[in-house]
């Protein structure tokens, strides 16, 4: 008595079959396609005007400008970017730390203005902030 089995047909599968995976990540892209423009649109909100009142400047305050040119003023004198640096250094050891406020001309270069408030972190000094004019 002899058993023959013919392997042929049993053979074992080698590879993965891709099209499944391939049906899936397409209907995963089809619907990240769809809801991506969704998700960014944003919402039109009309926000609140608030009339501010001006704030008195407190003894502790410091009024850093700048000016159209590109010149810096440390209350309203002139000063360079080295004297700059070295004032806002003396100011970040003091307890407690002066309050720093920035004027900047509307015209300015926008680098300008960043080159005094990376100055004013770089010092370590904590409290910033600006001087806008009421809107007409």
């Amino acid at each position: 008595m002899s058993f023959h089995f013919d392997n042929d047909d049993e053979e074992i599968m080698n590879e993965i079959n891709m099209t499944p995976l391939v049906d899936v990540m397409l209907v995963l892209l089809i619907i990240f396609i769809i809801t991506v423009p969704v998700i960014n649109q944003s919402i039109q909100v009309e926000l609140p005007s608030a009339e501010s009142e001006p704030v008195a400047a407190k003894p502790g305050t410091i009024v850093l400008s700048v000016d159209s040119d590109g010149g810096y003023f440390w209350a309203e004198q002139a000063i360079t970017k080295e004297q700059l640096i070295t004032r806002l250094a003396e100011q970040a050891t003091k307890t407690p730390q002066p309050i720093l406020h920035i004027r900047g001309d509307k015209t300015t270069e926008y680098q300008n203005v960043v080159f005094l408030m990376e100055q004013v972190q770089q010092a370590g000094i904590s409290s910033m902030g600006f001087i806008t004019e009421a809107k007409k």
